[in-house]
């Protein structure tokens, strides 16, 4: 090769590679991070991405500037010269791979370990996964249970995971971190919320029919406005609506209900709860309040047991409860009219 050829194919791959790593990454492809975890997660995707497209880059333009630039004639059916190595160029492209995939293990591994490291004074939240909603506790605030992962800004947050019944999988887009919870292990996760927001919670693990509707939110807010939520106690929660009751403790997952703009099958449909109270043979008042706290009592036909949560009779307040019971009742009532 000619040593105008190679300066031309070095220019060529270098501008290729380039061009790769700028197409890339320009777009704002990732969510915006909400969390200095997922800044460093963000740093460590775009640095090895940023590597392994500008040598892919650099590979397929020598390879199509050598296809076009030393094809052989038609006729050409003559060996090529013989070629014994090139120690200089074997050393180079040893080298250059392992200082690349070296600091590639640096940097990962350091991301890795502040990541997992909480900081000081971190707040705990134990966060429960059960077909087909999320639960959020707080042991230093009376165990208060939400269904919304409440967060104060800038303060280092443990999540410590667990699930009731099958393998679910918590993932927030905007902390770039996700968590298997399979039943009887407890993992942790460790976030430092840095951007006040509403973030979406999914579950990413295909967990049964009513998985696609297994969501909630994470709420991240002001130290001060978390220590006011905190300290609000059940009875801040149960002041909430009826609707929001439905809503906030995952029933739009499973059930149909007009009044709640609910429509999913996975449980009986709720605007027939009357001809169900009948066929149970109670009251619509103690039918509703026995299908919420001991849902295993009466299983409405075509639909099969175990599958409710059992625990809403201790997580809802009194007042919760009452305040639920009443709404589904005149919901019903009203869908009979």
């Amino acid at each position: 090769m000619r040593r105008g050829s190679t300066v031309q194919l070095a220019l060529f791959a270098l501008v290729a590679g380039g061009l790769g790593v700028l197409i890339a990454v320009l777009p704002n492809w990732l969510p915006e991070p909400a969390s200095r975890e997922a800044g460093r997660i963000h740093f460590v995707f775009w640095f090895v991405t940023g590597i392994c497209l500008f040598i892919f880059a650099i590979v397929a333009a020598v390879l199509a500037y050598s296809v076009w630039k030393f094809r052989r004639p038609p006729d050409d059916d003559s060996d090529g010269p013989p070629i014994h190595g090139h120690t200089g160029l074997e050393i180079t492209w040893t080298a250059i791979p392992f200082v690349l995939v070296t600091a590639i293990t640096i940097v990962s591994a350091i991301v890795l370990a502040k990541d997992d490291a909480a900081g000081a004074n971190p707040l705990r939240v134990d966060v429960v996964a059960q077909q087909f909603a999320w639960s959020f506790y707080y042991p230093s605030y009376a165990n208060k249970r939400s269904a919304i992962l409440m967060l104060p800004v800038n303060r280092s947050v443990v999540l410590r995971m667990t699930s009731k019944d099958v393998i679910h999988s918590f993932w927030v887009p905007e902390f770039s971190q996700k968590q298997d919870l399979v039943p009887g292990i407890h993992p942790t996760l460790h976030i430092t919320p840095d951007r006040i927001g509403t973030y979406p919670v999914v579950c990413t693990e295909l967990c049964g029919a009513g998985h696609g509707l297994m969501r909630s939110q994470a709420k991240v807010v002001s130290a001060a406005a978390f220590a006011k939520w905190a300290k609000g106690g059940p009875q801040q929660q149960a002041a909430a609506s009826g609707p929001a009751l439905f809503t906030s403790n995952g029933c739009n997952a499973c059930h149909t209900l007009a009044a709640a703009g609910a429509h999913a099958k996975i449980g009986p449909d709720l605007d027939k709860l009357q001809a169900e109270a009948a066929r149970a043979g109670k009251p619509l008042p103690a039918f509703v309040r026995e299908s919420i706290v001991s849902p295993n009592a009466y299983v409405e036909k075509g639909f099969p047991k175990g599958v409710m949560p059992k625990n809403f009779g201790t997580i809802l307040a009194k007042q919760q409860l009452s305040t639920l019971v009443q709404f589904l009742v005149a919901s019903a009532k009203k869908g009979t009219k």
